[in-house]
């Protein structure tokens, strides 16, 4: 029987994770909201993540 060698576990910092969350949330924001994210600034937040999925080249219509 061959021997197979254990993988040893990386810690991750808990700051990376928090950059993991605000970058997934800010991806969601371009790629996916269409204002309601921002409420009350709906229609400059829909203009700003509109114009910012055709930059990062997002279909959207």
């Amino acid at each position: 029987m061959e021997h197979t060698e254990q993988l040893e576990r990386i810690k991750v910092p808990a700051l990376a994770w928090l950059l993991v969350a605000i970058a997934a949330i800010g991806v969601y924001a371009v790629s996916m909201d269409n204002g309601a994210l921002l409420g009350n600034m709906a229609g400059t937040a829909h203009e700003l993540f509109h114009d910012a999925r055709h930059f990062v080249g997002v279909p959207c219509h």
